[in-house]
């Protein structure tokens, strides 16, 4: 199963560790004025489950129609186009094919350059795919700008669920697109069993998650806390999140150990975080699974105090409340922010009821001084 998590490279569907883009950057003085912090030049450690990079950019209009990337691939492997070649990035994403050294096995990345804003703060929910790896499958939900450009600025556990899976239905995964929404569409988060191997590692239930930022799967079974990196720069101060719910908790409450609680009910999560993307030296600054609502780095936060179980639609809201935001700092887009919702409150923890359900929709976010995109 380790190896099975290492693996990323496809032939026939089957994984493989061949040909993968470790780092992706861009250099030179002459295109660091297309960016608004030097880091966001170049990507590290590219995860295994990656298919597409993005670089953040100030402005697509002013972005150079002829720019280079370069990349780090792994030993052995080829690049086309090559590394270092100039492209032209303002019609779109360029696809690069990564082939290994051996000539069999070849893995495709698209690689982007988006303005580093939020393409929307109306989430409806109605935009998703359908992604097969192996024999499972499972929904990856994105948001479309008025250009008509997709932002996958959500992310779930699912990559990491599905390893324990086999020949199984993206319905089937802790979170999945629903018809049954509010309004058209919406996202259903239910919190699933891990099975013998998820017992195993004290690991036995996969709670529904949904939340802006970044999921690795490759850190699923030894740092699992590590796996979900939350976050989005955003130019403008949170002051509200609303929307509307479901919610039906599982009928046993367990810990990690699979001890069984017969008092305690199952809690869905909603939430929300503003915070700093950078220290003071200007290094970046990720939240994760274990620090994410306790980062010295928290500006502000948002909670729904409670989410009653409800079999009708039900709306809530919660505000944000903290510190003020430097207008500096936000101007050169220093801030990121996440919103979480997850159908079993402590399933960060391992801890929850196998069976809860949590339905979400219609999502919106209103800010500070200026009118909602």
């Amino acid at each position: 199963m380790f190896a099975f998590v290492l693996s990323s490279c496809i032939k026939d569907e089957l994984p493989n560790t061949e040909c993968d883009i470790v780092s992706a950057w861009v250099e030179g003085e002459q295109y660091a004025t297309s960016f608004y912090h030097p880091s966001q030049m170049r990507h590290d450690n590219i995860s295994t489950a990656e298919k597409e990079i993005v670089f953040s950019v100030r402005s697509l209009i002013s972005l150079p129609k002829s720019l280079p990337v370069n990349f780090t691939i792994t030993e052995g492997a080829t690049i086309q186009p090559a590394s270092g070649s100039e492209q032209d990035f303002t019609k779109g994403p360029v696809t690069y094919v990564v082939t290994s050294e051996d000539g069999e096995w070849k893995r495709e990345y698209k690689v982007t350059f988006k303005e580093a804003t939020m393409p929307t703060y109306k989430f409806s929910f109605e935009n998703y795919e359908t992604i097969q790896s192996s024999s499972n499958y499972y929904h990856e939900f994105y948001e479309v700008d008025q250009s008509g450009t997709h932002h996958n600025i959500w992310a779930s556990g699912n990559p990491g669920a599905i390893l324990i899976k086999t020949n199984s239905k993206a319905e089937e995964q802790p979170t999945y697109s629903t018809p049954n929404g509010y309004a058209g569409r919406g996202v259903c988060l239910n919190t699933q069993s891990a099975g013998p191997l998820g017992e195993a590692f004290h690991k036995p239930i996969a709670a529904g998650n949904l939340f802006i930022g970044r999921f690795v799967p490759e850190k699923v079974l030894f740092e699992p806390l590590k796996a979900t990196e939350f976050g989005r720069p955003i130019d403008r101060v949170p002051i509200r999140v609303t929307g509307y719910y479901k919610y039906t908790p599982g009928p046993v409450f367990t810990d990690m150990e699979m001890n069984k609680y017969p008092n305690r009910t199952d809690e869905a999560s909603i939430y929300a975080v503003f915070y700093r993307n950078k220290d003071n030296e200007g290094n970046d600054v990720l939240l994760y699974g274990d620090d994410v609502l306790s980062s010295p780095f928290i500006v502000k936060k948002a909670e729904v105090a409670t989410l009653p179980p409800t079999s009708e639609w039900t709306r809530f809201e919660m505000f944000f409340e903290g510190n003020e935001a430097d207008d500096v700092i936000l101007a050169a887009q220093g801030y990121s922010i996440t919103l979480v919702f997850s159908s079993s409150k402590d399933g960060a923890s391992f801890e929850g009821a196998i069976g809860s359900e949590l339905l979400i929709d219609e999502v919106e976010m209103t800010f500070e001084n200026t009118d909602n995109d």
